[in-house]
């Protein structure tokens, strides 16, 4: 029986394909766009989407395990719950979800909110899953490296809370982690889920003051500026999706994203290493 990889060319996805492939696990990717479908030889690649029904169809066939990530797309909510309905048509049982941390806190967050939704129904559902809740992806900064290296500025307005920075890879392990743990157990396992987060919660100051350490140069941080925030990102995505961002950048102000108590030490348990940092991120940009 085959493991499912949605949003398999993703920054997460692919990833989760790589390491899959590497613990020698049987994979079927779904991809829209299969030229961008870079994967290691054996994975069988299907091309469609969520609402695509009867491709979704075909790709649940022979299929036990489903990792499930969609994008931030208006219909987000609609698209996981027609993947989820076909999946349970097809008879899969065990899932590994990819949701957000604070899922439950930021509830006026769109994204957020339908992540909490999708996890409601995956319980409701009956599901044998693993809801992954990740923390701020590190790889969001490659977006304003120039303006770091560029202008001394770190932009981002992540507000003095904190957040629990978390590198991309170190989420995507642990989702490949959980899907050959449930794909390979005799019977479906309990729902349970687990915080990805970064070894640090970082606020603005503390990540303007890794560049600067890194880069050896002053790097101030930009500041809590949600309104400009949307504005600039109105240059590059749907007016929509900026306010989105803008409504979690917020949240980020008043709420942070602070790891519970024992994460750190249970996702270092379960991958056997130390997790990556925000700074061996800044680092590789700065020797790049």
């Amino acid at each position: 029986m085959t493991i499912l990889v949605t949003g398999a060319t993703g920054n997460i996805g692919h990833h989760v394909v790589s390491q899959l492939v590497q613990r020698g696990a049987p994979v079927r990717a779904l991809v829209r766009n299969p030229a961008k479908a870079a994967f290691p030889d054996g994975v069988d690649v299907v091309q469609g989407d969520f609402l695509d029904v009867d491709v979704l169809r075909r790709a649940f066939d022979g299929v036990s395990t489903l990792f499930l990530l969609n994008a931030v797309v208006p219909d987000e909510f609609t698209q996981a719950l027609v993947t989820l309905n076909v999946a349970r048509e097809a008879g899969v049982q065990r899932v590994v979800y990819l949701s957000v941390i604070h899922s439950d806190l930021y509830v006026n967050v769109p994204h957020f909110a339908g992540k909490f939704g999708v996890e409601r129904m995956i319980e409701q559902m009956g599901f044998a899953a693993t809801i992954l809740r990740p923390a701020y992806f590190i790889d969001n900064d490659v977006t304003i490296k120039d303006v770091v290296l560029g202008y001394g500025v770190y932009p981002m307005p992540v507000g003095a809370r904190g957040l629990a920075m978390v590198d991309a890879r170190d989420i995507a392990e642990v989702a490949a982690i959980e899907l050959v743990r449930r794909h390979d157990a005799a019977q479906p396992l309990p729902l349970e889920r687990i915080n990805v987060v970064g070894p640090d919660t970082l606020t603005g100051a503390d990540v303007a003051a890794i560049w600067s350490d890194v880069l050896q140069r002053p790097i101030a941080y930009g500041g809590d500026d949600t309104a400009a925030f949307e504005q600039n990102l109105r240059q590059f995505m749907p007016a929509w999706m900026a306010y989105d961002m803008r409504l979690m950048s917020e949240r980020f102000l008043t709420d942070g994203m602070v790891p519970a108590a024992g994460d750190v030490e249970r996702l270092t348990a379960l991958l056997g290493r130390p997790l990556r940092s925000y700074r061996a991120f800044a680092a590789a940009i700065a020797a790049a």
